[in-house]
């Protein structure tokens, strides 16, 4: 059967010693771990609210994955509720296993009730913190949780060993049903109901209303250095965190080591993860501190405009005398976030990363460039339907798009029609590699703000070196956009505001150590340049991890043709493959 990590202590707990103790006496080669996920309905009470939200083996938030670089995971998922469900392992490169990646109606059809799939993959040359979540429709608001992948045996981290180390996930909490909320939006065409509160770790905490009980409280030691690994799992919101009074070293960044470097405060995006060092303070503070998580707002819509807290609270010495009311009593010291729409601390702190580039981990950066890609990403309209009135932009339906043109999701899986041969009235590999229409992008916006529709894919060759350019746009609004790429990491190598400039960004591009991601934020009214190298083979899902975004259709997807050898060619699919 392999080992299994299943039986872990409860999600809120600290990983390390569980971990040290299952870890211990592993092959150097790597184990097989089965995992088994339950999707059931569980009745979870927040905000004085209690609902019945889908969750995996009835917990919220989900079970941790704990496992060693070049092990092989077996995860059988088994739904019990009504809702179709696909789970996608997010981050993992998947060489070779894409039927594993889980993006329904891309890669697999979704599972039906009452029905099984067994994801089955290996992690290669990865090893941080990653994270699941579904992959239908705004289901993942509840159906989420950390990855964790320790290095091999014998090979440490790249800093100092922590004393323990913490998973902690950010999420949204809507009181009403969220897959109601995305269904209303769509018929009405207008936006969708904001969520009612932020999370960590599944609890909102003490600044929203009933939730005092519901609060993340992270336990520490005086002198000791924590890993936390965090995850923005939000639906909708970049998020600002910090802890009160707290210096926090970033180490790592999408599961890839950075060069490390020290912040009172960090970004991060929806689908992104990034590791911290927390060296607590020498001595007994006697203090408590909050660590809170507010959002980082771009567009002009409606946001969820409240702050999560947790607390941060030092054990006191076995001869420090404090009675419980003193306790209570202690000065709770609150960190200061930046603005709401702080887009200078955005690219500032952005600007921080740097990939380590040193022997034992090297920024493998593509020196030169097969094909280069210009997409535009960013809102748009579709008409309203007759005799019906939408509450779009003047009558119209909210839309989003790359390149002008509106994902339309098929039917029956894209990786299945690739692979079989039977693409014909699926999809088309024709996605355009630059806009049809040129315009200003960031500039005035043009007076038609219609998009056009399609199942339109980009192939590429095996082994080909990808540029692409992302360009935000203003025709509704510039906005930023967290987009994630299936199947690969990839360098971000350049950024900047306003529109891109062919002839002169180029001469700027870093290609040394950039930082190394699966998920980059495409800056509101400017542009980000990625490189990557086709070395997967299969069809590989790119979208904005905005979840509305996604909705409305800011998404495509990429096929990467088969090598000439058999290690470079995709498998045939599993027999327990779901069927649509």
């Amino acid at each position: 059967m392999g080992a299994s990590l299943l039986r872990s202590p409860a999600f809120l707990g600290v990983i390390c010693s569980f971990v040290t103790l299952c870890l211990l006496a592993e092959p150097a080669l790597g184990v097989t771990r089965h995992y088994k996920f339950d999707i059931k309905l569980q009745n979870v009470t927040r905000l004085c609210n209690t609902k019945s939200i889908i969750s995996v083996n009835g917990k919220f938030p989900g079970p941790r994955i704990v496992a060693r670089e070049g092990d092989q995971l077996l995860i059988k998922v088994m739904n019990h509720v009504q809702n179709n469900i696909s789970i996608h392992w997010h981050g993992i490169r998947q060489l070779r296993s894409g039927w594993a990646d889980g993006p329904a109606y891309i890669t697999q059809c979704p599972i039906q009730t009452g029905q099984s799939y067994v994801y089955n993959f290996t992690i290669i040359g990865q090893r941080g913190t990653l994270w699941w979540h579904a992959h239908l429709s705004w289901l993942r608001s509840t159906l989420y949780g950390p990855i964790i992948i320790l290095p091999k045996r014998g090979i440490p981290y790249p800093f100092t060993k922590p004393y323990k180390e913490v998973p902690i996930i950010f999420g949204e909490w809507f009181k009403a049903d969220p897959e109601t909320i995305i269904s209303q939006a769509l018929q009405t065409g207008g936006g969708p109901n904001v969520s009612d509160a932020y999370t960590i770790n599944g609890l909102p905490g003490p600044l929203y209303n009933c939730s005092a009980k519901d609060t993340f409280k992270l336990k520490v030691k005086p002198g000791k250095t924590y890993l936390l690994r965090l995850i923005n799992a939000a639906l909708n919101d970049e998020l600002f965190f910090s802890i009160a009074n707290h210096t926090l070293t970033v180490a790592e960044a999408d599961a890839i080591y950075v060069k490390p470097f020290e912040t009172e405060t960090l970004l991060i995006a929806p689908g992104q993860t990034t590791n911290v060092l927390l060296k607590t303070k020498p001595h007994y503070p006697s203090a408590t501190f909050f660590m809170k998580a507010r959002p980082y707002v771009t567009g002009q819509g409606t946001f969820d405009n409240s702050t999560v807290a947790g607390i941060l609270e030092y054990e006191k010495p076995l001869n420090f005398h404090l009675s419980s009311n003193s306790i209570k009593n202690l000065p709770l010291f609150k960190p200061v976030l930046p603005a709401l729409n702080d887009t200078s601390f955005a690219t500032s702190f952005t600007n921080k990363l740097r990939s380590l580039a040193s022997t034992q981990f090297p920024a493998n950066v593509p020196q030169n460039v097969d094909r280069r890609f210009f997409f535009t990403v960013g809102l748009g309209t579709s008409p309203c339907q007759s005799n019906q009135t939408c509450q779009g932009p003047n009558g119209t339906m909210f839309q989003a798009s790359v390149n002008n043109i509106s994902f339309v999701m098929p039917t029956t899986a894209l990786l299945q029609a690739h692979f079989t041969g039977k693409s014909y009235g699926v999809y088309n590999p024709d996605f355009p590699t630059s806009p049809l229409i040129a315009f200003n992008y960031t500039g005035t916006p043009p007076n038609n703000t219609m998009v056009s529709n399609g199942t339109k894919l980009v192939v590429l060759p095996f082994n080909s070196s990808v540029e692409l350019i992302m360009q935000d746009t203003s025709i509704l609004g510039a906005e930023s956009h967290p987009l994630h790429l299936h199947g690969f990491n990839f360098f971000v190598v350049g950024q900047g505001f306003g529109n891109f400039d062919p002839n002169k960004d180029p001469t700027k591009f870093n290609l040394v150590d950039p930082v190394e991601r699966n998920t980059v934020g495409v800056p509101s009214g400017g542009w980000v340049a990625i490189r990557f190298l086709a070395d997967n083979p299969g069809v590989w899902f790119m979208h904005c991890h905005l979840e509305v975004h996604t909705s409305w259709g800011l998404k495509m997807a990429w096929i990467v043709l088969d090598g000439k050898h058999p290690n470079q060619k995709l498998p045939p699919p599993p027999a327990d493959l779901p069927k649509c």
